[in-house]
């Protein structure tokens, strides 16, 4: 009977040793959920970041409103008969 008892003891420290340090084990699960919820994280950033390169493609292929935004803040174009005025602040004035 004693024998039984030992043999029982040393399987349940198999199976705690294993719990606690091995694949699958406590440890093991907690780094998981901890790259899943990074994981998700970024996905939720580039779900967001497509929906909005899927509103400007929409836009650019549908009206000029967007392209003619673009043009005017990206390439600095204007219209004919408009007139663009320029602001420059003296280096004085920016301290």
């Amino acid at each position: 009977m004693k024998k039984w008892v030992i043999l029982g003891v040393v399987v349940l420290l198999l199976l705690q040793f294993t719990l606690w340090t091995g694949r699958g084990s406590l440890a093991d699960f907690f780094n998981l959920q901890k790259n899943l919820q990074t994981q998700v994280y970024q996905n939720q950033t580039l779900i967001e970041r497509n929906a909005a390169l899927t509103g400007d493609v929409i836009d650019l292929k549908e009206g000029h409103e967007a392209i003619e935004e673009r043009a005017r803040n990206e390439m600095g174009m204007i219209k004919d008969g408009e007139v663009f005025y320029q602001v420059v602040q003296d280096d004085e004035a920016k301290s």
